[in-house]
């Protein structure tokens, strides 16, 4: 089942939705109540569901829609201005106010669209990428969400899979992730 990342301007709302969510059966990853927190809580999650509750101080939804479209569903729930100057079309959309109902209902559809969309990498290569992610750490003196971040940018820009790129990486003494 997928871990979903929610995104919510106010504690009590986020923690309304979380409590929602893993009452149904879901994972909730983190709470974030910024738009720098949801970048490093989707970083860190690497795949998942985020769940936008409104406006965000500091984040563009649409542009972190495209930064993390292929390993996040979005779920974007707010009122129906907001909605639409939202363009995106990686961004499933529920007007608010809308019933608890509602939101399980558009977060079991993500889920399973998002199971039908991801790789599902063997042990080899879920082995792969984490001696890459253990490459570029050592190299560069960074964490292993930052690592993970820069070879899925690096992957996504140039049309490679997590594996294809880690494969590079490891062939390639001096690889380049940025």
């Amino acid at each position: 089942m997928a871990r979903i990342v929610i995104a919510a301007p106010s504690e009590d709302k986020g923690t309304q939705l979380s409590r929602l969510l893993t009452s149904s059966g879901y994972d909730i990853f983190r709470l974030c109540a910024s738009g720098g927190e949801l970048r490093r809580a989707m970083s860190e999650c690497g795949d998942g569901i985020a769940l936008i509750w409104g406006g965000l101080a500091g984040v563009m939804i649409d542009e972190v829609a495209g930064d993390f479209s292929e390993t996040f569903q979005f779920l974007f729930v707010g009122r129906p201005k907001a909605l639409d100057a939202c363009e995106s079309p990686h961004i499933f959309k529920l007007a608010s106010p809308c019933s608890g109902s509602a939101v399980i209902g558009a977060v079991e559809m993500l889920s399973q669209l998002h199971s039908m969309r991801l790789p599902h990498r063997t042990g080899g290569d879920r082995a792969l990428v984490e001696s890459a992610k253990q490459r570029l750490m050592q190299r560069y003196g960074i964490d292993e969400p930052e690592a993970h971040r820069r070879m899925q940018r690096y992957a996504m820009r140039h049309g490679l899979k997590m594996t294809e790129y880690a494969a590079m990486l490891l062939e390639n003494s001096e690889g380049t992730e940025e």
